[in-house]
This record gives C-alpha cells, sequence and structure tokens, in this order.
C-alpha cells in the first residue's frame, strides 16, 4: 500500500481513499458521540451553516470548537461529552481543523475520519476497501500536529497488517504541542480528561466514513471488518 501523509493546505488533487486524521480533538469526539448513540455527525463548512442546519432541524445538536456560544449546544471535548445522551441524535459539528480536512476530501471514493480511538477499526477497514493508495490528512497545524501524523503513521502501519508497538505513537500524541495547550487551558472548551481520552487506543470498534448525503457531508459509524491471525499489535 503506498501512502502519503499530507497538510490540508498540500491537497492540490483529490485523492481516490483519504484518512482524514484529527486526535485533539474533532474525531475523537466524533466516535464518542457515536458510542453515545448519535446516529450520523453532518460535518458543517461554517459556524454560520452549523447555526443554520440546527436553525432548520432544531432537535439536532450542533458543536463546535472553543467555549459555549449562543446557538450550539455542545463543545468539541469528549471529556464533556461522554455524559450526554446522544440516542438517535443528529449531531452537526464544526471545527478549526477536522471538519475541514474532511470537507476537502469530499469527493475521494472513500474517507475514513479517524484518532486513536479508531485506529485498529479504521486499519482494518482500509486493508479491505484501501486500494493500493491511501492519503493520510494531517489536520492540525497544517500538515505539522504531531499528535494527528503519529495516528497516521500508526494506522498507515497497522493497514499493512504488521505487528506495531503502539507505545512510542501514543507518546508523541500525549507530548504534542496539541496535548500541552490542553492540559495547560490554553484551549477553551476543554475538560480535565480530553487528553487522556484522545489518546485511548481503539476504545471503539467500528471505523467512521464520511459520505456527501444531498450535500451534506455525513459521517457515520461502520463496523471494523473481522480481524485476521496477523492483527495483534505487540
Amino acid at each position: 500500500m503506498d501512502t502519503r501523509f499530507l497538510g490540508i493546505p498540500d491537497l492540490v488533487e483529490t485523492p481516490s481513499v483519504a484518512v482524514v486524521v484529527d486526535v485533539m480533538r474533532a474525531f475523537t469526539v466524533a466516535a464518542w458521540a457515536f458510542a453515545q448513540g448519535a446516529e450520523k455527525i453532518v460535518l458543517a463548512e461554517s459556524l454560520d451553516e452549523a447555526l443554520a442546519l440546527k436553525a432548520r432541524h432544531p432537535d439536532w445538536v450542533a458543536l463546535k470548537d472553543g467555549p459555549p456560544a449562543p446557538g450550539f449546544d455542545a463543545v468539541n471535548s469528549p471529556g464533556l461529552l461522554r455524559s450526554v445522551d446522544l440516542g438517535g441524535r443528529t449531531v452537526v459539528q464544526k471545527t478549526t481543523a477536522g471538519t475541514v480536512g474532511a470537507l476537502a476530501v469530499k469527493d475521494a471514493r472513500l474517507v475514513l475520519c479517524a484518532g486513536f480511538v479508531v485506529a485498529e477499526a479504521t486499519a482494518r477497514l482500509l486493508r479491505t476497501r484501501g486500494g493500493d493508495s491511501v492519503t493520510f490528512v494531517v489536520t492540525g497545524e497544517d500538515g505539522r500536529a504531531d499528535e494527528d501524523l503519529a495516528c497516521a503513521q500508526y494506522i498507515a502501519r497497522r493497514a499493512t497488517g504488521a505487528g506495531t508497538d503502539a507505545a512510542e505513537y501514543l507518546r508523541r500524541a500525549a507530548a504534542s504541542r496539541a496535548a500541552t495547550e490542553l492540559r495547560d487551558g490554553v484551549r477553551q472548551g476543554v475538560h480535565p480528561d480530553d487528553v487522556a481520552l484522545c489518546v485511548e487506543l481503539d476504545r471503539f470498534p467500528f471505523a467512521m466514513v464520511a459520505t456527501l448525503e444531498d450535500s451534506l457531508m455525513v459521517l457515520r459509524r461502520c463496523a471494523a471488518p473481522p480481524g485476521t491471525g496477523d492483527d495483534a499489535s505487540v
């Protein structure tokens, strides 16, 4: 499998298969939303679009980066979202990097959104549906965010079925600039457990696939294919 690791500004052409990685915190939050019962997640292009969608669908749950804001129901924090009952609900998500990255590759044949919490399920889906070439979109810091790059590199290795020690990848993520800012309170809308939740490996057994539905980019959970004998990481 040929793999590329690109920041959002480096996407000059639409890849066939894209894995959009945002560890801290968009796609960790998305995974938690599904775990809390969300049916689907609409990835909004802007805060205005998110609010417009919420206005048209008052029962939808709108969330964003940063502190609470009028019109939004939640913030982009796994620690805060994990106690919210989202059974059967639609979530509208707008974040600084993750949703932007997914929308940048919306025309790809296959778009997966990922973080460490769904790493193995994502790798398994790539083995069956990824084909010969996969582009990993490293969303944070214009492609320089080490937590996203570490996660992308780990998933890429697991997609080959190779036994891989996750410890160093997780260490890099926990020591990243984003993790430090979350721990130090530089960012708003943060729960003290956010960093720990973002570096929790394979918390959930599903992957997340984004597709265009009636002009909206919609993220849904997808069951991972069964594992094989070489699945165990070491």
